[in-house]
């Protein structure tokens, strides 16, 4: 776990020079907008809310894990699929509220951690599991990708096809791979912001990008916040929580996952000090107050991590001087309608990858802990999972509740690995170092 402390800018606890706070600030900002901003531009969210509940939510995390861990949050993916089913269900309000009890339900698994160790844990979320339901949540969004980068508008019943777009699209997909590949620095670290900039300038162009929005949103507005009692009146679902909670089987291993990192970057043991159970409730509260304005659920940036690793400045005044920054950007009405004009396809052309890489992600997962597929109960498991994930397999239960998609899948999954046979032998093991 520990990492020799070499060429350390700036510690965890050191405050940098004005100049350093800004500039290194201003890094970790690129770095997580263009993939923040990229989850309610595709859920039908506000990306200027996105943006205030990122600072928020990463303001909140630094406080609850005492500023010793330098962690950055920005909207999740894993929510992606989970909120457009609860927005059909009963509107974006149903899906704030399936996002709060996420939230809630990272406090419980934080408060038993904390009275009984994380090893539970690992029988729950083992790597056979973890990483097929990760595959499901980036090929079950495939079709949504290819619709955004190949018509016109990929949201209307009758769907057109535009070779322009899909030219687009393609730039776009380029540009970040060429970027994340081909180039050294900081450059590498924010491939999505370019390739957005890129696959924009090349919709402007063309002429498809609509520039009424711009030219009348004023310079300081009013985000469209989705606030409880306020703007709307909660109702409970149990469909939506059914859709919601089993996400957090992903996304809990996605935050082990970057703590291990960050505590090898750092050269600190942050499982120990200030300890999981506070960085996952600091994840939790991030989603709670995201749901509580009408934000995206948040989770660890791995590209935040990347520009830790990069600059040697672990500084958690720079994290929070990034999130301070956020959040003001969600009060610009210029740059939440700059964020709307982006044409569908280069968000297709964006998508196209990112999804690809959730799914990736998943066969990395099985692969780095050496899940064994000779084993009868490990093949059976991932092969469950993908194809009712997948293949979109749903349940009807008592009370007009459904279980869905990557839910039904993720809870099969845990089931089966509970109940077969030879869960100890080579299971893959999520906490080994």
């Amino acid at each position: 776990m520990k990492e020799t402390k070499r060429d350390v800018l700036l510690d965890v606890e050191d405050v940098p020079k004005a100049g350093q706070w800004i500039t290194l600030s201003l890094q970790h900002l690129f770095a997580m907008f263009g993939a923040t901003v990229l989850v309610p531009v595709l859920v039908g969210l506000s990306p200027a809310v996105a943006l205030i509940s990122s600072g928020l939510g990463t303001l909140a995390y630094l406080l609850i894990t005492r500023g010793q861990i330098p962690a950055y949050l920005g909207s999740s993916f894993a929510f992606i699929t989970p909120i457009l089913a609860a927005k059909a269900l009963g509107g974006p309000e149903a899906a704030m509220i399936g996002c709060f009890a996420a939230g809630l339900l990272y406090g419980v698994v934080a408060l038993i951690i904390q009275k009984v160790g994380i090893r539970w844990l690992m029988n729950l979320l083992p790597p056979v599991v973890v990483g097929p339901v990760i595959m499901v949540i980036g090929l079950s969004l495939a079709g949504t990708a290819v619709k955004m980068a190949m018509y016109e508008d990929s949201s209307a019943e009758v769907l057109v096809y535009s070779t322009t777009h899909i030219m687009i699209a393609l730039i776009t997909l380029i540009t970040i791979i060429c970027c994340n590949v081909f180039f050294k620095g900081f450059l590498s670290i924010i491939p999505i912001l370019v390739g957005i900039i890129v696959g924009y300038a090349c919709s402007v162009y063309a002429g498809i990008v609509d520039f009424t929005g711009i030219k009348e949103a004023e310079w300081i507005a009013a985000p469209d916040l989705l606030i409880p009692f306020v703007t709307y009146t909660p109702v409970f679902s149990w469909s939506v929580i059914a859709i919601m909670i089993p996400v957090v089987i992903v996304t809990l291993s996605e935050h082990i996952g970057h703590q291990m990192v960050l505590s090898k970057v750092v050269g600190r043991n942050f499982l120990e000090k200030p300890g999981l159970h506070r960085s996952i409730l600091g994840d939790g509260a991030g989603i709670m107050i995201g749901s509580f304005i009408g934000g995206p659920p948040l989770t660890s940036y791995g590209e935040n991590i990347g520009v830790l690793t990069m600059t040697r400045a672990f500084s958690v005044y720079i994290i929070g001087g990034a999130a301070v920054t956020a959040l003001l950007f969600g009060f610009v009405g210029k740059v939440s309608a700059v964020i709307s004009s982006i044409p569908g396809a280069v968000m297709g052309g964006v998508s196209i990858l990112l999804f690809g890489i959730i799914a990736s992600s998943g066969l990395r997962m099985l692969i780095d802990h050496k899940v064994d597929f000779d084993q009868k109960r490990n093949l059976m498991i991932a092969s469950v999972v993908l194809v009712l994930g997948i293949g979109g397999a749903f349940i009807n239960l008592p009370g007009n509740v459904q279980l869905s998609g990557m839910a039904l899948s993720a809870i099969v999954g845990v089931v089966l690995n509970l109940v077969l046979p030879g869960r100890e032998k080579n299971n893959g093991d999520m906490f080994e170092q």
